[in-house]
């Protein structure tokens, strides 16, 4: 493993690249080394300009992925960015190859991951600080309730691109708690439709919120699999509370649940249509994001909420 400093930010890699062609862009001030894709990502600034680079190719740290994996995989990945247009999703720029690399510039956007992995142990140092999901569970419902519409709103448009939504979590989420604004800053696993779990129980995704067709090799991976992920990221991320043993149940035994009601923090209608959402039969989920939403707002509306 060697270090690697770029202006004043320090990073590791498994092997030396020349980083000239990433400082004649501008100022790197942040790095983002400690993905297991394969991809390392740069915060790089310009006059006024900032611009978030996502480069393939490099022999980053944590990479699960070869090389050319990796490279594979994001040059496959901005079909995804380039079809689905939504005002909350991070803004693609530009991308192409630069002789053994494959790279992506996106448009800056301010924020905090609400999975921000690679500063776990910086928090379990200084527990005075508190992580971006902390932060967020501690927001009035009104805030996260205006949250969690953006993201019925993007899982909407995304099926009716012609897409499913594939490892979509709460790393893929950054909220901006100055400004209030949610963005979705990572579906490069999202897959045209029709899709099947070609991968059986190793499918992409966290076990914290995977439906069970997520674990069962030649299973469809549809809209209705969007509708179970949403429900569990209403519960594991926005509104329920679960303690460290249930979170550990699930890695057990590859399975979401719900949170008890009494851990829950809006109405009994919303907890009914959140858990309907997460059924683990599929045939009894709503069978589209939209129709999950036409109820998630009834819901919200059959009790006053203490916002």
């Amino acid at each position: 493993m060697i270090t690697v400093t770029l202006d004043t930010i320090k990073f590791h890699l498994k092997e030396i690249h020349d980083f000239s062609w990433l400082q004649a862009i501008g100022n790197v001030f942040a790095v983002f080394d400690q993905n297991d894709s394969g991809n390392i990502s740069f915060g790089v600034a310009r006059g006024s300009e900032k611009f978030f680079i996502k480069v393939a190719g490099i022999a980053t740290a944590e990479s699960i992925r070869t090389k050319e994996e990796a490279i594979a995989a994001l040059k496959s990945a901005m079909s995804v960015y380039e079809t689905i247009t939504h005002p909350h999703l991070i803004e693609l720029i530009d991308h192409g190859s630069l002789d053994d690399l494959y790279i992506s510039v996106f448009k800056w956007t301010s924020g905090d991951c609400l999975f921000d992995h690679w500063n776990f142990e910086k928090y379990d140092k200084n527990p005075q600080l508190l992580p971006p999901a902390k932060r967020f569970r501690q927001l009035p419902l009104k805030k996260r309730i205006a949250a969690a519409e953006i993201l019925f709103s993007f899982l909407n448009t995304v099926s009716e691109s012609g897409y499913v939504a594939v490892d979509f979590y709460a790393g893929s989420i950054m909220y901006d708690f100055q400004t209030d604004r949610i963005t979705i800053c990572d579906i490069d696993l999202f897959r045209k439709k029709p899709s099947i779990n070609d991968m059986g129980e190793n499918y992409w995704g966290t076990k914290r919120l995977k439906a069970p067709e997520e674990y069962c090799y030649g299973a469809a991976i549809d809209e209705i699999t969007n509708v179970y992920t949403l429900g569990a990221l209403l519960f594991d991320s926005f509104f329920g509370h679960y303690t460290e043993e249930e979170i550990r149940t699930r890695y057990e035994q590859n399975a979401f649940s719900p949170c008890s009601f009494e851990q829950w923090e809006l109405n009994r209608a919303c907890y009914d249509v959140a858990c309907k959402a997460v059924s683990p039969e599929r045939l009894k989920r709503y069978s589209s994001i939209d129709s999950f939403y036409k109820d998630w707002k009834q819901a919200l509306c059959k009790t006053t909420l203490n916002l």
